[in-house]
């Protein structure tokens, strides 16, 4: 931009220029010219110095202010310029701004979207994993291996090669290659006797953790989550109970299919689960179902029937069950069996392994505990054994129902030869409270002290038997004629009370 001028320099400027027009006429006039005659000349208006000092200051300062609006109006050009270019450079970045937050959000919108679909699909997914498994596991009589007979003479001979051990190796190889449900048996021993064309098989069962505790699961969406919707307990155990029961049953099947009938005439089991003793941390080895049964008393169960009650089905073959598979409550087997010799119990309660005078002093504590039970069930009662019981003071709870409802009653066997303490009577006070039980009763061998009589009247809830009257109610309920090896004949009792 040129530089602005003064006004000195504009005078100045504008004197220049009148001193070059008065040198140019003073040469015309005295250069002769053939011209016309001189006209007279006009009488020159003389001019005052002030008056054109202020027009040329005037007409300077005009000149200036066209500079000035000149500059000004470039300038505003220029800055309009600027401004708009200003203003589309932000109207362009503001746009890709919007673009990208609408493609953000577009793209937040799929992913969410995607993880709603994978979440729902996982959901649909996981529940038809649970409904297959489930189906899995109701099937294990309807899917049964065909062509077992094929299997005879490989059995017929492995007894001439390998006598009695081969006819088991063949058997527990059939047994363990079984295509049942993954985890379902995990392990399979046979013990064959030809004298008794009897076959003894050991399966191993799994736990109630084979049953999925899920019905289905179900895609939450303010949580953005797969939440299980869990089946009832009762539920689990129930099947968990036909599923010991199919498995039972399917064995005896497959190892009376894979024998000949001139081998084998009846096969006794023995399922076993193989767990962890929760009260103690012990591994144990439980039996939860075992059975004896004949060719033809088994040909007449039509296995494949989807009706079939594999339950039903294990009572009328009069196998022992365990009440509650699901706690690991044992049963007694019919065989306690070792690859080196057996022994055979006819039945397979604890009442049936008693002979004619047994004495309760000799039983194991278990055997003791259990005989009660079956004593308050000849009674009525529905029992079942208590997990854990050492700890809390409760061998079994029993329920009595009668019109006008059901009563529970925590019961504990006291095998002893000496007087109960009264402690043990004040502590099971404490237990029904813990257990919501609206009676107690204590059973034993011997006999309980005045304080606990008391106790036990002034409590009005708690049931003392002793052993006389346990005797008693042996013998009236379970036809059992009992001794009682006391050392010494208690208070109040007679001889003949302990024979």
């Amino acid at each position: 931009m040129a530089r602005r001028k003064t006004v000195a320099e504009v005078l100045a400027e504008a004197y220049r220029l009148k001193q070059q027009a008065r040198a140019v006429e003073a040469q015309q006039a005295s250069t002769p010219a053939a011209v016309p005659p001189p006209q007279p000349r006009p009488r020159r208006r003389k001019v005052d110095p002030a008056v054109e000092h202020a027009r040329l200051l005037a007409a300077g300062e005009k000149h200036l202010r066209r500079e000035d609006a000149a500059r000004a109006k470039e300038a505003a050009r220029v800055e309009a310029e600027l401004v708009k270019r200003q203003t589309a450079r932000r109207r362009e970045e503001e746009t890709k701004k919007r673009e990208e937050a609408q493609a953000e959000k577009a793209a937040e919108r799929q992913a969410r979207q995607a993880e709603t679909d994978r979440l729902k699909a996982r959901a649909e997914q996981d529940t038809a994993d649970c409904q297959r498994r489930r189906e899995e596991l109701e099937t294990v009589l309807l899917l049964r291996p065909d062509g077992l007979e094929l299997w005879h003479s490989h059995v017929e001979q492995a007894f001439i090669q390998d006598g009695p051990q081969g006819v088991s190796n063949v058997v527990e190889d059939l047994l363990r290659r079984s295509p049942v449900p993954e985890g379902c048996r995990t392990a399979a021993n046979a013990i064959y006797v030809p004298e008794a064309q009897q076959l003894l098989i050991e399966v191993d069962l799994p736990n109630h953790e084979i049953i999925p505790p899920v019905a289905s699961y179900r895609y939450i969406a303010q949580r953005s989550e797969v939440v299980p919707q869990p089946l009832k307990q009762a539920e689990v155990h129930d099947a968990y109970a036909r599923l010991v029961a199919r498995l039972a049953l399917r064995a005896m099947d497959e190892a009376f299919s894979v024998t000949p009938a001139a081998f084998v005439e009846s096969i006794i089991l023995n399922g076993r689960v193989n767990a962890t003793d929760r009260a103690t941390g012990q591994a144990l080895r439980a039996c939860v179902v075992s059975l004896v049964a004949l060719r033809k008393d088994f040909a007449e169960l039509v296995l494949d029937e989807p009706r079939l009650d594999p339950q039903q089905c294990l009572h009328r073959l009069g196998a022992t069950v365990s009440k509650h598979p699901h706690d690991l409550e044992p049963v007694t087997p019919v065989v306690e069996a070792d690859l080196s010799h057996y022994r055979i119990i006819t039945e397979t309660a604890v009442v049936a392994t008693l002979d004619s005078r047994p004495d309760l002093l000799q039983m194991n504590p278990y055997d003791f505990e259990r005989l009660v039970r079956e004593l308050f069930e000849a009674m009525g009662y529905e029992t079942w054994r208590t997990q854990g019981s050492r700890d809390d003071g409760v061998d079994a709870v029993a329920t009595l129902t009668d019109p006008t409802g059901s009563t529970v009653f925590a019961i504990q066997a006291k095998r002893s030869k000496n007087v109960v303490p009264v402690n043990t009577v004040r502590a099971m006070s404490g237990v029904m409270q813990d257990k919501d039980a609206g009676y107690g009763i204590v059973v034993t061998t011997s006999w309980f002290g005045k304080d606990s009589h008391d106790f036990a009247h002034r409590n009005g809830r708690l049931r003392l038997i002793d052993g006389r009257n346990l005797k008693a109610l042996l013998a009236a309920h379970l036809n059992i004629d009992a001794l009682i090896g006391l050392p010494k004949v208690p208070p109040g009792w007679q001889a003949d009370d302990l024979v």
